[in-house]
């Protein structure tokens, strides 16, 4: 599963894939509707492969979290978000055993499992070398296409 160019924006519901670098910013592209947006130098965003999860043992990165995830569902959903916090603390101890339970918020759990059902049904959540074909032909998408050359006469 590559998270990479998977971005959560602080004040925007959602992911969002990296797909251009501007002067001032970037444009994403939301995994909800498609919609593309300009974000500013000045917005707080994140991306997925740099978030980690506290345990007791130190922090685990969010990717390793999303595998175990995966691996648990047979990469299929996950169970909702909106489920009460009790049932979601016990699926996440499945998930994460060590995950320390005084510094991971219910409200941390809902986005995790959020994020990886949202992953889920765009089909991102695959091996490493499938999930960078999948970016990386959805970045190929957007771009637009070239205008082929015009081949220049020759004159002798």
């Amino acid at each position: 599963m590559n998270l990479d160019k998977v971005l959560a924006i602080s004040g925007k519901p959602g992911l969002y894939v990296l797909k251009v670098q501007t002067r001032t910013g970037f444009v994403a592209e939301s995994l909800t509707d498609g919609k593309k947006i300009t974000v500013n130098l000045k917005s707080n965003v994140s991306l997925l492969s740099e978030i980690s999860v506290y345990t007791y043992e130190g922090e685990k990165p969010l990717k390793e979290v999303m595998t175990s995830i995966a691996e648990k569902e047979n990469k299929g959903a996950a169970i909702s978000h909106k489920e009460d916090p009790a049932t979601l603390a016990a699926y996440f101890k499945e998930v994460l055993p060590t995950y320390d339970e005084e510094r991971v918020y219910a409200s941390d759990i809902k986005k995790i499992l959020n994020w990886y059902n949202t992953l889920q049904s765009k089909g991102l959540v695959v091996d490493e070398t499938a999930a960078e074909e999948v970016v990386e032909a959805t970045v190929a998408e957007a771009a637009p296409a070239e205008k082929p050359k015009k081949a220049k006469k020759v004159t002798e």
